[in-house]
């Protein structure tokens, strides 16, 4: 009996789940040691296979630029696992003698992998690496338009990762993709967390599924050039940045702006780096392009060269050497397109008459879109960099670096992730860069230090606590650690 697509994808994801809840008994009764030599076995692997999976992505979807690919998975298999594979994620986290607590790192169970398009090889390397650091298998639900890249950087680190000791069904991922698998997949009573990047409806549909989520909204930042700055450095740095695979990471920089007195420098450092400053014309025929009717960014300009969006929005006079499409802009939200989120190559372009009304655009910028993700700024002067991290409604605030790099962690000493979370303002249970310690429980021994009497205020009667180092020792061998 051949059943539909649905019912069959359903099925899938039932035994999939199946298979990962055997896994998490066995990954729970692992040490640290065993742990972290299968997290270095999908590193190497990740890093070995990253050109032909970054290939095959761009092939796939049509979205970025192969050789930037390469570089997001290999920061994924090696930049990442620079910064965790030194981290105590299970077992004894911590002891302290003084007040006789000790912390107890478990894993959270079965993770399910929410994988978007735009990042779809190195989304997986690094969920994969982030989960199985902690003692979590991960089931993956990827995105239909990069179906057979992430199936194929699947197989890649689950060999090595099984080659290195991690049970069948610690790494695995639906095959056949549909709304119905990934709703099951959500809401399923063996997944004990849901693990999301991608679009903001898919986002909200982990949060609504009633299983733990950390999920990550839209990232719409924007990039305030200071007039302490060094313009032409601040505009390679955000050219850089959003010319990086095509504009496809969240935090990348999606609108300039700066005070009336540095428009000249600006726009001059601009044109100068090679990008188009569309007329009015222009700028009325594209914005008709970059969001569909009801609202969400238009696929046809993701990840897309400058010449295919000109093509698209029969913008003539753009040069073949433009590198990004620049259009003014003088409102935020409903109507004014340039105000939303592009992961392409189209930066908005805002002129402020002061700094005050410079930060009360950003604010408006991000609440409108974005909220909790990045913002950016090109300053040297120390405590206007301070005062509008405080003030923007963003969870990570970076300064004089390209955004898209920093806002990973490539660029700057924030730590190296590709779920970045946009805390409570932003819809998101944490405002982290997510790793592998968001995805453990820690449970914690406390012994007494205090009797009832002297709580009430009376001397009470002396006992000795047993040694705090034989109460560890005897917890260790209980757990098998």
């Amino acid at each position: 009996m051949e059943f539909d697509k649905d019912l069959r994808s359903i099925q899938e994801v039932r035994d999939l789940l199946a298979q990962a809840r055997k896994a998490q008994n066995l990954l729970s009764a692992m040490s640290q040691e065993q742990l972290d030599r299968i997290t270095a076995a999908i590193s190497r692997a990740g890093a070995e296979h990253a050109r032909r999976l970054a290939d095959m992505a761009v092939e796939e979807t049509g979205f970025g630029k192969k050789e930037d690919k390469e570089i997001k998975n290999k920061f994924a298999a090696l930049t990442l696992y620079e910064a965790i594979k030194d981290q105590k994620t299970h077992g004894i986290l911590h002891q302290d003698g003084e007040r006789r607590t000790v912390e107890i790192g478990v894993p959270v169970g079965v993770v399910a992998g929410l994988v978007p398009s735009t990042n779809p090889t190195s989304t997986v390397i690094y969920k994969a690496m982030i989960c199985l650091k902690g003692g979590n298998p991960i089931v993956f639900s990827p995105h239909p338009s990069a179906l057979n890249c992430i199936l194929e950087t699947v197989r890649v680190i689950r060999q090595a990762a099984e080659e290195a000791g991690a049970p069948a069904g610690s790494i695995s991922c639906v095959s056949t993709p549909t709304m119905e698998a990934t709703n099951t997949l959500m809401r399923h009573p063996f997944t004990r967390l849901i693990l999301a990047t991608g679009g903001a409806a898919m986002v909200k549909a982990a949060y609504s599924s009633g299983t733990p989520a950390i999920g990550v909204g839209a990232g719409n930042g924007p990039a305030y050039i200071h007039h302490t700055a060094n313009v032409e450095l601040a505009v390679k740095r955000i050219l850089d940045s959003k010319t990086f695979d095509n504009g496809t990471i969240c935090a990348s920089e999606q609108s300039i702006i700066m005070e009336q007195r540095m428009e000249p420098a600006v726009k001059a450092a601009l044109r100068a780096q090679g990008a188009y400053l569309l007329d009015e014309e222009e700028t009325k025929k594209l914005s008709g392009f970059i969001l569909r009717a009801n609202g969400t960014m238009n696929p046809a300009i993701v990840g897309k060269r400058v010449e295919t969006v000109a093509k698209l929005a029969g913008l003539t006079r753009v040069p073949p050497s433009a590198r990004v499409l620049v259009a003014k802009e003088t409102g935020v939200g409903k109507g004014h397109p340039y105000s939303s989120e592009k992961l392409g190559l189209i930066l908005g372009c805002y002129v402020e008459p002061d700094e005050e009304a410079v930060l009360r655009r950003c604010i408006e910028i991000l609440e409108w879109e974005g909220a909790g993700h990045t913002f950016s700024i090109h300053t040297e002067d120390e405590e206007v960099a301070k005062r509008f991290g405080a003030a923007v409604p963003a969870s990570r605030v970076l300064v004089n670096t390209a955004a898209s790099l920093g806002g990973i962690g490539a660029t700057t000493c924030l730590f190296p992730a590709l779920t970045l979370g946009c805390g409570a303002v932003g819809g998101s249970s944490s405002s982290n860069n997510i790793g592998p310690l968001d995805l453990i429980n820690i449970k914690r021994v406390a012994w007494g230090v205090k009797e009832l009497d002297e709580l009430r205020g009376r001397a009470g009667v002396g006992e000795s606590t047993p040694d705090l180092e034989q109460l560890v020792q005897q917890i260790l061998r209980r757990l098998k650690v």
